[in-house]
């Protein structure tokens, strides 16, 4: 599990800072937690690029996906600052 884990922090290093920031916010608070599943739909959710993940957080355009949208407002939202 500790090279999946690795893998999906590098993953969540974005080219925008503001995900950047939401997603190093939410793995140092969720990530060690995440079972099996939660690490398959997050791993899923990475797989977007970093403009659609931006228009779902920032303009709430959406995904085309509900478990990866409610997985977003559920773990990655949270943190946004408005």
């Amino acid at each position: 599990m500790t090279n999946r884990i690795s893998y999906i922090k590098w993953k969540c290093r974005r080219g925008l800072r503001e995900l950047d920031l939401l997603l190093r916010e939410m793995i140092s608070n969720h990530l060690e937690k995440f079972d099996s599943t939660q690490l398959d739909e997050l791993e899923e959710v990475l797989k977007y690029d970093d403009q659609s993940l931006f228009d779902f957080v920032f303009k709430d355009e959406p995904l085309g996906s509900k478990s990866h949208e409610s997985f977003i407002l559920k773990y990655i939202k949270t943190y946004k600052k408005d």
